[in-house]
């Protein structure tokens, strides 16, 4: 593509995708020539037993695969056929956030969760708006000093195309060996724009603080399992610097483990319901927060929210909103309503489950919608090339 000329979005052929899709699905599904074999040997790796896939009648799709290993004019791996199966069949539930993960993409995935990201250019990458785009750009490190930006549309890297890729694959190609060069082309406002740098590694905490006088501005870039620890470490320091205004930045924090978004929330709500979840396989429960610690429950506090701000971030934002703890300020979040629970696999490969849909205190369900913040305040790309933040700059004058 000449870089010059103007970035135009793709379109993918929706008969080749349907095709692709169910040959996806119908020639990965079936391992053996047999449906015995298939139970025995398959069905585990699935997390099913036995008793629950006989219920299935799969015999279409092993005549399927009888055809393909008789007549298929080139080499058949049988662990690609597997992998295949397995994304097959948890793509043609059509959700979203439920996917399967093999054993390196497990790896990989539990890596970013907890911020062991290696070597890389220092950003989160996620899905939103039918692109990977960059969801966050992490303090002191090359793509902050190079000048990419949240909301970048991940098109080449190292001019190779990459924007139909998923997050995981690109986040792979990105990282590598400290001290070696990657270039990212990005597409901004219809327009590319390539950046080369070195990859570092990566100091990547899920939480960290920065004072304003008597304000502290906490920002909070994921809910890992250090997140609850992490923060009550910086609110220990508040009484000695006497801190009287609590800012929150959730903004680009795509969420993580509920119990560390609980952790976080009982240092505002003093044993209050902080979610319901209601699942047709689980049963409905209620997430409390913990009684007594609570230290923050006077504390004027405002949170700033933006589109990237999902999940167990909007958890928080929407929770102390319906408790009036805090005034939210920024943009309309993503609107991630349901919870994902992860099933570990016997081949080191991941299920990520959507099991339920969660709701905040009063009863809300924000999945697709969002949390509409109390004050609305934009940042553009204008903003943010002239080193200003009216988002934060709000919230300290608040």
């Amino acid at each position: 593509m000449d870089k010059n000329k103007k970035w135009e979005e793709k379109k993918v052929n929706l008969g080749s995708a349907i095709i692709i899709g169910a040959a996806m699905a119908f020639t990965g599904l079936v391992i053996g020539l047999n449906w015995e074999k298939w139970t025995q040997d398959f069905a585990p790796y699935l997390g099913f037993s036995n008793t629950s896939t006989t219920t299935m009648d799969w015999s279409s799709l092993n005549e399927v695969y009888s055809k393909i290993s008789s007549s298929y004019n080139g080499d058949i791996d049988k662990g690609a056929i597997i992998d295949g199966a397995k994304k097959g069949m948890v793509e043609a539930l059509g959700d979203t956030y439920t996917s399967y993960l093999n054993k390196e993409e497990s790896a990989d995935f539990y890596d970013d969760l907890h911020g062991n990201i290696g070597a890389g250019i220092g950003v989160e990458l996620g899905y939103r708006d039918g692109y990977v785009r960059i969801l966050r750009v992490l303090p002191d490190n090359p793509a902050l000093r190079a000048g990419i930006m949240v909301g970048d549309i991940v098109y080449k890297v190292n001019g190779e195309e990459v924007y139909t890729w998923n997050s995981v694959d690109i986040a792979k190609t990105v990282r590598g060996e400290a001290g070696t060069e990657v270039a990212v082309t990005v597409v901004r406002d219809g327009k590319e724009k390539t950046f080369t740098m070195k990859r570092e590694t990566i100091n990547n905490v899920s939480a960290y603080v920065e004072y304003d006088e008597k304000t502290a501005i906490v920002t909070v870039t994921r809910f890992d399992n250090n997140t609850g620890i992490l923060v009550q470490k910086i609110v220990s320091e508040f009484k000695d610097r006497d801190v009287n205004k609590v800012i929150l930045d959730l903004r680009g924090n795509g969420g993580g483990y509920v119990s560390a978004a609980q952790d976080l929330l009982s240092l505002w709500v003093d044993g209050g319901k902080l979610l319901e979840q209601k699942s047709k396989n689980y049963g409905n429960t209620t997430v409390s927060a913990s009684t007594g610690k609570a230290v923050l429950k006077d504390m004027k506090t405002i949170v700033l929210v933006n589109g990237s701000t999902a999940s167990a971030s909007e958890m928080v934002a929407g929770a102390l909103q319906d408790y009036k703890k805090a005034t939210l300020v920024g943009e309309q979040t993503y609107g991630k309503g349901v919870v994902q629970n992860l099933f570990d696999l016997s081949d080191g490969s991941t299920l990520k489950v959507t099991t339920a849909e969660w709701f905040t205190p009063n009863g809300r369900s924000i999945n697709s919608e969002g949390i509409t913040p109390d004050k609305i305040i934009e940042l553009t790309y204008e903003d943010i090339n002239a080193m200003r933040d009216p988002q934060m700059d709000a919230a300290k004058a608040m």
